[in-house]
């Protein structure tokens, strides 16, 4: 038997989708049987959830204060603590995974595999390196403890119907005290969440500035879909960098992508690599986006847009 841990994400009081895309790839190591650790201030809520994710064996729940805005300074002796009963310890490649499980890997003195998109054995993993245009098989050494991200864009979410028991989990380990919580400040919005939205439509630089990502806006209104922008947006002040789609933004698998003035840097293409369907408008017929598009509209987007919106009235 294979034992995982798998480190829950969240936003303090409700799990987060990537979570259940986690178990799918822990899922798939022979043998594994998966425990879930969720450290939360007030742990129940999160907890109850993620013990309905089928194939999850238990959920260990932790409450304290200092967990609150799960500081990886705090969490990862936690989890340090934890691990010595475990074959893998992994967790989302997301914002939340990238910053906690390398200290994590360097307080058990091993090795991290990052960005894990296929498990090939009980040892061995591939991920994506070069921005994603070649794809490498790790191998782990027998005996240690696997410590790894899970680039969650390269599955589906396990279903919901599970009923795995809730087990508090009293931690020993010392809480550090050299980094505090003290508060967050993000964009708030009534549209879906970029990184688990089943449709998406992201700007380009060719927008040429920030009123007329209104245009974006408009037609994902319409869609009900989230909002992504290209490196180049973000950098010349269109939109906020939580909206950047890409190996410095956000990786995401859409069942629909649309990328409207968007170029397709290799770095852009890494973000959407796993996307359902790809719609590229652009008007430059040689952008490379065109290569990976399923559908490709050769135009101007200041008239194809608003005649799109029109459209789905």
């Amino acid at each position: 038997m294979a034992k995982v841990l798998l480190i829950a994400e969240h936003d303090g009081e409700n799990l987060n989708p990537n979570t259940a895309k986690c178990v799918t790839c822990a899922a798939a190591i022979p043998a594994a049987e998966i425990e879930v650790a969720v450290f939360a201030e007030f742990a129940g809520g999160i907890a109850s959830e993620a013990a309905k994710l089928d194939s999850v064996s238990r959920v260990l729940a932790s409450d304290n204060a200092a967990y609150r805005g799960t500081l990886a300074a705090v969490l990862a002796p936690q989890i340090v603590a934890l691990a010595a009963d475990y074959d893998y310890v992994l967790s989302p490649s997301t914002t939340f995974g990238k910053d906690l499980m390398p200290r994590v890997a360097a307080l058990l003195g091993v090795n991290q595999v990052s960005d894990i998109m296929s498990v090939e054995s009980e040892r061995k993993f591939k991920r994506p390196i070069y921005a994603g245009s070649a794809v490498v098989t790790v191998e782990v050494p027998a005996g240690v403890t696997v410590i790894g991200t899970i680039r969650t864009a390269s599955y589906r979410a396990v279903d919901a119907g599970n009923s795995a028991p809730v087990e508090s989990l009293d931690m020993s380990a010392e809480v550090p005290d050299h980094t505090r919580f003290i508060a967050s400040e993000t964009g708030k919005s009534d549209r879906p969440d970029l990184q688990s939205a089943a449709r998406v439509v992201a700007g380009g630089r060719a927008l040429g500035s920030a009123e007329n990502f209104d245009l974006i806006y408009k037609l994902a209104d319409k869609l009900d879909a989230g909002i992504g922008a290209s490196r180049a947006a973000v950098d010349a002040g269109y939109v906020p960098n939580e909206m950047q789609v890409g190996q410095t933004g956000r990786i995401i698998a859409p069942d629909l992508y649309i990328a409207i003035g968007i170029s397709g840097a290799i770095q852009h293409l890494t973000g959407i690599k796993d996307a359902g369907t790809i719609v590229a408008i652009n008007k430059d017929e040689e952008a490379p986006i065109f290569e990976v598009a399923d559908i490709g509209l050769v135009g101007d987007l200041f008239n194809v847009v608003p005649e799109l919106t029109d459209a789905l009235d």
